[in-house]
């Protein structure tokens, strides 16, 4: 009850005790002729890192890479406009001033394409997106600490959201998310800088940097504490009760969203965060926002418009993933109103969309559904999003619910597979996801291809055909094992397979050959495990014409 008194109040300081609105104007320029930089040095505006990202995936530096010309901007500034921010990819400014002739004799000007309004409002209350989150928080039993079958981290409360998707193996396999960087961009990260669950990050200085596009300046940590809850999924690391899914990842903390509004500037203000993620080289996004309904009604979007093309947000999300970031994004938690479904950028082709599921694999109804308006399949994947155990404000941890806390859960996930497959492209990192997950075959339009395994995922990036994972010709029980357990197969003809246990680097543990009968069910017993170590290994079942894989945990 304290726990839920303390945000209550925490709330309270972030409320408004008036109403005020604004305009600001979105310039859209016709080129970038006469611009100081130039393709042939992308070291003027790009990291070292953001160009090795483009080098490693074959993506050449183009025209949507150079800054926006200064020379333009410089000239509206001499209308005596303030500059907001600035996009290279959309190649345009947002400005405000008061002077309506001002932006008159700004749309004459020859480089200007096109000028938009954008009304900003100060509302008195938290904006919706976040109240499902916040109001449904839920203490956990200090009873209920789960046994994680790790040799490596102990998870706590935490195991079973990890354990969901199978990122435990690739911890356990030594990939938590080393030398892999993850932008965050959410509405501000509340005392993530005095948190203890967050003191493996500050003291090994893996938060790289903070920006704040909503303010303009570099402090985030006074802000709605929306983002250090999402930032705890991946980089928290309490042990004996949570630990993140990639708590060795680096971290940029941008602050996009403004709490107290919901308008376009906060789609332009992520905009330039993904901009700003992609030049300084990070590897991932994350973003648990979603934009369908605003302040200013006349803004709002349709479910026509979530066709993967229209809004700003979604476009730059494309955008994002086109520079070789991998981009996961929240479906959003409008499952049981009148909207139901995704929000943007959530409808973005190339992003993983996230659904939020239980412990035990069923859907949240609060969940947002698919498809896209163009009949695309989303959310792609689904991750713990009830009662998953994030941060509390109070130093110690929670169960909360939303899609926001499934996608950083998975982003983690995402950076340690990529971190093991460091070769692959971000498209290849995706589509292996999707083929891991559990109803690959049958995708629907509220899990999409279901809950991800993050182990067979990697097992894909190795080379097996996906259709020779989770077979249901082979079954092997009791799954989890502790001495021995039980290989059911199907064999249509009689033939001698070879039988593989396997470690999840691919090292042959045990095998044998067995002879089976024809158009029968051969039941066989394993049995000679000797001094395995709790954890995930590999069924093996082979036979002259294919392969079988299945998952086992031994416990």
């Amino acid at each position: 009850m304290k726990k839920q008194l303390s945000l209550f109040l925490f709330l309270v300081t972030f409320q408004f005790a008036f109403s005020q609105t604004k305009t600001n104007y979105w310039i859209l320029f016709k080129d970038k002729d006469a611009s100081p930089f130039t393709l042939t040095k992308p070291s003027d505006y790009l990291s070292a890192k953001a160009i090795e990202r483009r080098t490693k995936q074959n993506i050449p530096v183009s025209f949507t890479d150079l800054p926006v010309n200064p020379n333009y901007i410089n000239t509206l500034k001499s209308f005596g406009v303030s500059i907001i921010n600035q996009s290279k990819w959309f190649n345009a400014i947002l400005v405000s001033t008061n002077d309506e002739n001002k932006i008159d004799a700004i749309r004459s000007l020859a480089f200007v394409k096109q000028v938009r309004s954008i009304t900003i409002s100060q509302q008195s209350k938290v904006s919706s997106k976040f109240e499902l989150e916040n109001n449904s928080a839920i203490v956990p039993n200090e009873k209920s600490v789960s046994t994680t079958t790790s040799t490596t981290l102990n998870y706590g409360l935490s195991f079973k959201q990890a354990n969901q998707i199978g990122v435990d193996c690739l911890h356990d396999l030594g990939f938590q998310g080393q030398g892999m960087t993850i932008a965050v961009l959410d509405a501000g990260y509340y005392n993530t800088n005095i948190l203890p669950v967050f003191d493996s990050l500050n003291i090994q200085n893996q938060i790289l940097g903070c920006r704040d596009f909503v303010i303009g300046d570099t402090l985030v940590y006074e802000d709605f504490p929306h983002g250090m809850n999402v930032l705890s999924c991946m980089g928290g690391n309490l042990p004996g009760r949570l630990v993140g899914t990639s708590p060795k990842a680096k971290f940029w903390l941008l602050r996009t969203e403004d709490a107290a509004s919901e308008s376009i500037q906060e789609e332009i203000n992520w905009l330039v965060g993904a901009e700003f993620a992609d030049s300084v080289g990070a590897d991932l996004i994350t973003s648990s926002l979603g934009y369908n309904l605003f302040d200013n009604a006349a803004d709002n979007h349709t479910y026509a418009d979530m066709d993967g093309n229209t809004t700003i947000v979604t476009k730059a999300a494309d955008w994002a993933v086109s520079k070789g970031m991998f981009v996961v994004i929240a479906a959003g938690n409008a499952g049981g109103s009148a909207w139901s479904k995704i929000t943007a950028p959530g409808d973005a082709d190339s992003v993983l969309t996230i659904g939020a599921v239980d412990s035990l694999g069923f859907i949240g109804s609060f969940s947002s559904r698919g498809p896209t308006s163009d009949f695309r399949i989303k959310p792609n994947t689904v991750a713990r999003g009830v009662d998953a155990i994030v941060a509390s404000q109070n130093g110690d941890v929670w169960g909360q619910n939303g899609t926001s806390f499934a996608t950083p859960i998975t982003a983690g996930a995402v950076a340690c597979l990529w971190q093991a497959n460091p070769a692959k492209t971000n498209m290849e990192i995706l589509n292996a996801i999707q083929q891991s997950a559990s109803q690959y075959f049958i995708p629907d339009t509220i899990k999409g291809f279901g809950i991800p395994d993050f182990c067979a995922a990697n097992q894909l990036l190795a080379g097996i055909d996906e259709n020779m994972l989770n077979n249901e010709n082979l079954i092997v029980y009791p799954n989890p094992f502790s001495s021995t357990f039980e290989i059911s197969f199907y064999s249509d003809k009689k033939q001698i397979v070879e039988i593989e246990l396997l470690d999840i680097s691919g090292r042959t543990l045990i095998s044998q050959t067995k002879l089976l009968n024809g158009s029968s069910t051969n039941q066989i017993s394993i049995s000679e495990i000797k001094d395995l170590s709790n954890g995930i290994y590999i069924v093996h079942l082979k036979t002259p014409e294919r392969r079988y894989f299945k998952k086992i945990i031994k416990n």
